[in-house]
């Protein structure tokens, strides 16, 4: 069941319910069933909450668990949160490749100028009604709320 403000029904020409997705009110994004755009609040929770796992895995830990997730279109933190990368063109959560796209490329790119590109991937989140970062924006995902475990395989 799709959360609240979204269309259940199919739109024509789109092929969304055959697909499995649903159109998100808010975003206008083709979502999976039973997910959700994540929430302003999870993705910065997610961000703080790598500090500490980088820390307590000495930081190698946290560079081998990402690379193992990234298949599962996940980071460590969007993983212990129950988040993933979906991407909205292909309809199907990001693989390996989208992933280190996003995390290398798209980090290096928040980076080059330290505060004032993170600032910039900041409101970018906060202000877009797909709340894309930098990062996502390189990589063509979004973060989507999985609570259920539906895009699990």
């Amino acid at each position: 069941m799709p959360p609240p403000g979204a269309y259940a029904y199919e739109q024509p020409g789109t092929g969304l319910a055959a697909s499995g997705t649903y159109l998100d009110a808010a975003s206008g994004l083709a979502l999976p069933q039973g997910t959700e755009l994540a929430s302003v609040g999870r993705r910065v929770g997610a961000y703080f909450l790598a500090i500490p796992l980088s820390i307590v895995t000495l930081g190698i830990g946290y560079i081998i668990w990402g690379l193992i997730v990234w298949g599962k279109g996940q980071t460590p933190a969007l993983q212990v949160l129950g988040m993933r990368c979906w991407r909205p063109d292909d309809r199907r959560v990001a693989g390996w490749w989208w992933m280190a796209l996003r995390e290398i490329v798209g980090r290096i790119a928040e980076g080059i100028l330290s505060v004032i590109t993170l600032l910039v991937s900041l409101i970018l989140m906060l202000t877009r009604p797909d709340r894309r970062t930098l990062h996502d924006l390189i990589a063509g995902t979004v973060v989507v709320y999985d609570p259920n475990k539906v895009l699990s395989s």
